[in-house]
């Protein structure tokens, strides 16, 4: 069969097929380009669609240039071959065609994978203490950028933004009254009632108000506060801000020259600091009306629970509590923020960010209790 030519005179890309008893033959002529290879492919596709058997030899000597989808087509004949184990020859092919379409053919060395060695309990324990102390070296520079952002807000307070600090008290401290009271009754009924049963052996089970009102107010009402706070808030910070890494707006915000530490740790930080405290009043109001019920129920009258109440509480410890929720909220805030800046890539980035939020919040809680507990003992307060 003959070789038509486009009314340019270029050559057409032809294809001509042969069945021999020893092969399939193949010759190609013309230009094998972008324009002109398109029936060229549609030909090739059909033809090994028919799954041959036999070795294929293609004659290239009339074949008269080549780009990227011509020699594309040559090296789907040889893939082709190698998967389906047959022969496929490309005979009289010239130079610049061969060159090319070994690159395309050319299979890089697969360098075997490296097995991880196995280390012994002294290699991890130092590469654990490394990612710790690199953790620490990183919170400490995000402390130290958070301050220096408090710094600028109250030098400049139209940095700050108001409107994002409200919201966020509505959502660390309006939102959170209604599990803050539950759990805060429950604590306070709990307690009257484990305590009540070993100080009735002695005729003093009145003094379960004296007890319940004194830990509520230095201890429990803050620490129980505190850690609500960090499982409700603290994970939506990281949670939050992880998202917003992971789609890069905390580099959009870079970019137009807005400080993430002003424009999104601080109003959260902040909130956090003022809404623990008052969290942590309606924790001990709460677990107060619950430990009441539980000395009503046991004969004694509302006059003498108030009056054991009263006597016990001082404004010395009702401000040890407000000052640790203070710094417990600080604290909470602060950790959130930052493990959601710390946030790698991709969903499972943000449910990791948020799982070390809460986790580490909740340490720092009882490393924080545990300092505030000793100071207060050698203070004596």
């Amino acid at each position: 069969m003959g070789y038509a030519k486009s009314k340019s005179g270029v050559s057409l890309a032809k294809m001509r097929i042969s069945y021999d008893k020893d092969a399939l033959r193949i010759v190609l002529r013309g230009r094998l380009d972008n324009y002109r290879a398109a029936p060229v492919w549609r030909k090739v596709l059909k033809l090994l669609a028919k799954r041959h058997t036999k070795p294929i030899h293609i004659d290239a000597s009339g074949l008269e240039y080549a780009d990227g989808s011509g020699v594309a087509l040559l090296a789907y004949f040889k893939e082709y071959g190698q998967k389906n184990d047959l022969e496929v020859k490309i005979e009289n092919l010239s130079q610049n065609i061969s060159s090319l379409l070994d690159s395309y053919t050319e299979n890089p060395p697969v360098e075997a994978v490296k097995q991880p060695e196995s280390l012994n309990l002294i290699e991890r324990i130092g590469q654990s203490s490394m990612a710790l102390a690199g953790d620490a070296v990183e919170q400490i520079i995000f402390l130290g950028r958070l301050t220096l952002a408090t710094a600028k807000t109250i030098f400049t307070p139209r940095r700050f933004r108001a409107g994002d600090f409200f919201r966020m008290c509505e959502l660390t401290g309006a939102n959170a009254i209604g599990i803050i009271a539950l759990l805060g009754f429950l604590f306070g009924l709990i307690m009257a009632f484990s305590s009540a049963m070993p100080l009735r052996q002695f005729g003093v089970e009145v003094y379960v108000a004296d007890l319940v009102a004194i830990a509520l107010a230095r201890v429990l009402g803050p620490f129980i506060t505190a850690i609500i706070v960090a499982g409700r808030t603290g994970s939506a910070f990281a949670a939050e801000l992880g998202t917003m890494k992971i789609n890069n707006e905390l580099d959009a915000l870079k970019v137009m020259n807005l400080d993430p530490a002003v424009f999104l740790v601080l109003p959260r930080v902040a909130a956090t600091l003022l809404m623990t405290p008052l969290l942590a009043i309606i924790t001990n109001v709460a677990g107060l009306i619950g430990s009441g019920l539980v000395i009503l129920s046991l004969g004694y009258s509302l006059v003498t629970y108030t009056s054991h109440v009263q006597n016990i509480i001082s404004m010395t410890d009702i401000s040890i509590g407000l000052f640790k929720a203070l710094v417990f909220g600080a604290t909470i805030g602060a950790v959130g923020c930052f493990r959601g800046m710390q946030t790698k890539s991709g969903a499972g980035g943000v449910g990791v960010a948020t799982t070390r939020a809460v986790v580490t919040a909740i340490i720092m809680l009882v490393i924080l209790e545990g300092i505030f507990s000793v100071m207060l003992h050698y203070l004596k307060i």
